[in-house]
């Protein structure tokens, strides 16, 4: 496995090219791994960063939040994380459809999954995995989450399966103490 492939990493990587093509200040916005690697960018260059948008992205993840995700898949072949998000099978791709689209087709036959999963989820599946295996959040039980210096503004879905809600009211809890803006907006 590449050591570059945490959420820290990509976000140095981003910063620099934003540094190298000029780019002095902007905003960042991320949806759910996405979110991760903004987060990141706001907490490493908070001079660079105005504003912070997190969509549906659960940086104060835990390792033990793993075991009821994977429990809500209501699927006995997915074992890891790593089947849920990266499945290889229609079945397992159903159940991650399930967990990620709240109103969702009732029917999905199976040819339509297989070619979702030829076409999307076959290339760089290794180089997928790595970014899973690479994510420092939620390796352990503790929440290295500091507040931002930055307005911030969390989106979060009110009936996500992934990051369920409560993850939405946690992160607004650990940013009761900042002096600066700070909004919460559940679709």
């Amino acid at each position: 496995m590449s050591s570059e492939r945490s959420e820290v990493f990509q976000a140095v990587c981003i910063g620099n090219l934003l540094d190298k093509l000029g780019v002095e200040r902007y905003s960042v916005m991320g949806t759910s791994y996405g979110g991760f690697v903004a987060y990141n960018m706001a907490k490493l260059w908070p001079e660079r960063v105005e504003k912070v948008v997190i969509a549906s992205s659960a940086v104060n993840k835990r390792l033990s939040d793993n075991g009821p995700l994977l429990e809500r898949s209501k699927n006995t072949e997915v074992k890891e994380i790593k089947d849920l998000m990266l499945p290889k099978t229609a079945k397992n791709l159903r159940s991650l459809i399930e967990l990620a689209v709240y109103k969702r087709p009732y029917v999905l036959p199976d040819f339509l999954l297989n070619g979702f999963l030829r076409n999307l989820y076959s290339d760089n599946i290794d180089q997928k995995k790595e970014l899973l295996d690479g994510l420092i959040l939620g390796r352990d039980n503790t929440v290295d989450v500091s507040p931002l210096q930055q307005e911030v503004l969390i989106v979060w879905g009110e009936h996500d399966k992934i990051f369920l809600l409560e993850k939405a009211v946690e992160l607004e809890e650990y940013d009761e103490n900042s002096d600066h803006n700070f909004a919460m907006y559940i679709i």
